[in-house]
């Protein structure tokens, strides 16, 4: 049972809280759960492989494609990133060719000095380039971003000159924690028979 105004703040963990997985997988669950089951979940990873600090997007596409799972559609790869230049394409596609998408938005992100390192998850969309003055649209139902530096002065030298080594951590973090919880809302009668390689 939800209780009325539970868990509405958006999530903000340290990537190295010693239960982060079981704290985002919670959290993911609990706004994927009153997803319909009509609605096709899309995850859209925001970024470009030519910065460190905004790759977090990419990285963590690239971690979910592995489980080639059918339980989801993948934008946002390091071979096919979806940024600046192709945003607005492709939720044009998505709104095109997905019937009643579920998007969960996923973009790196810049904050305060005690916030880097931190995941954040939350209900509404992700405003990617917004840390770097770009204008663009909005994209998610629900969002996961990763702090990756501090934000506020000269963003994309700081985004450059982020450590590849907490990017990848994070990716890491979000690609599992986001492939469980879906794993876990996936109603019982969509999952696939076990097949054998």
């Amino acid at each position: 049972m939800k209780l009325p105004g539970m868990k509405e703040t958006p999530l903000k963990v340290p990537y190295t809280e010693p239960n982060i997985t079981g704290l985002l997988m919670n959290r993911i669950t609990y706004l994927l759960d009153n997803v319909p089951s009509d609605r096709r979940l899309v995850v859209v990873c925001v970024g470009t492989d030519r910065s460190t600090g905004d790759s977090l997007g990419p990285l963590v596409g690239t971690s979910l494609s592995k489980y080639r799972s059918p339980f989801f559609d993948l934008y946002g790869t390091l071979e096919e990133p979806v940024h600046a230049m192709n945003l607005d394409e492709t939720l044009i596609d998505i709104n095109k060719f997905v019937r009643k998408p579920f998007v969960i938005g996923i973009d790196a992100c810049l904050g305060q000095a005690a916030s880097v390192g931190c995941i954040q998850v939350g209900s509404g969309p992700v405003r990617p380039g917004a840390g770097v003055n770009k204008d663009l649209p909005p994209v998610g139902d629900i969002h996961i971003t990763g702090i990756v530096n501090v934000g506020g002065f000269m963003e994309y030298f700081v985004l450059q000159n982020t450590r590849l080594h907490l990017v990848m951590r994070m990716s890491d973090i979000i690609a599992h924690s986001l492939f469980l919880s879906i794993m876990k809302c996936v109603r019982p009668t969509s999952i696939p028979a076990a097949t054998q390689d």
